[in-house]
């Protein structure tokens, strides 16, 4: 995007030149900022994407692929979903010779170790060669979760701010059970959350309110898991309790009658999606981590 020195000519008649740079020319094409700026994230207006004829889209080089275990170079084996690449690495030392077998065993055992960590916080349907830019939220935290647990660390304080956004209540037990794991190796974690089910899965707690803004800035309860009742006093601790409960209406608003309709999404995860959203109403787009919600709904 910066200036660039351009070298224009042959031999003794060469002469210097400024060129301003690809993306400062697009970005000031237009006098309009807003259509300037849609021009570049409409990167499909000067990119083209096609699969190397040569790697068939694995960025390998055609001799790293020559080399096989178990009748699978490693484009086949990053291509297999997490569940069934743990159950080839636990396995595939019985099909190796013994001379392999010995050298392998304790890599195997790492492998083993580390794709059961990503099955325990419900990862079991990714590939290795999933490209990272088209992980959700969700998944791309529980990796790194995964990854911790993996180090096998013990001594460590961890602080995590919510990490229980963008998943799915199903995925929030795996989540829970990661950080207990994480606290059975012997360190601290500590937890800002607004999930009921990851408060009360704690083994202590610390509420501040009892409001927001000016109504907060104070500790409302600092004790024990479960919450005894009559200790301490705010919302959060009210419906903890269970002695204040948000209803399911008994009416929901029908809409204005008229749909907005996609066809055909296949963004990410989406396999050739048809859906009709009702308009004039409120509407809630729900799925475990991964579904694709957010390509559904920020992208297509």
């Amino acid at each position: 995007g910066s200036d660039e020195l351009l070298r224009l000519g042959t031999g003794n008649d060469m002469e210097m030149a400024t060129f301003s740079g690809l993306l400062t020319n697009l970005a000031t094409d237009d006098d309009d900022d807003q259509v300037s700026r849609r021009k570049l994230q409409r990167k499909e207006l000067y990119l083209e994407e096609e699969v190397c004829p040569v790697c068939h889209g694995t960025r390998l080089k055609e001799e790293a692929l020559y080399f096989r275990i178990d009748g699978k170079n490693i484009a086949e084996v990053a291509d297999m979903e997490i569940s069934e690449l743990h159950g080839w690495l636990c396995s595939l030392e019985d099909r190796l010779d013994t001379r392999s077998a010995t050298i392998a065993r304790d890599i195997l055992r790492e492998l083993c170790d580390r794709t059961e960590f990503l099955l325990d916080v419900g990862l079991d349907y990714l590939t290795l060669s999933r490209p990272t830019a088209s992980l959700s939220g969700g998944e791309s935290q529980r990796i790194r979760l995964a990854t911790q647990i993996g180090s096998k660390l013990v001594n460590v304080l961890y602080i995590l701010d919510e990490p229980s956004i963008g998943l799915h209540p199903r995925d929030n037990v795996k989540l829970i059970n990661s950080l207990l794991e994480l606290r059975d190796q012997g360190n601290s974690v500590m937890v800002v959350e607004h999930d009921a089910q990851t408060m009360l899965a704690a083994d202590w707690l610390v509420d501040i309110g009892p409001g927001a803004g000016s109504q907060g800035g104070e500790i409302c309860y600092n004790g024990p898991v479960p919450i005894r009742k009559g200790a301490g006093g705010s919302l959060t601790l009210d419906y903890l309790r269970g002695e204040k409960k948000i209803e399911v209406p008994a009416v929901r608003r029908s809409g204005n009658g008229k749909t907005l309709g996609l066809r055909g999404c296949c963004g990410n995860n989406l396999k050739n999606l048809d859906i009709d959203l009702p308009l004039g109403c409120f509407i809630g787009i729900s799925g475990v981590s991964g579904s694709g919600k957010s390509t559904l709904i920020d992208d297509t």
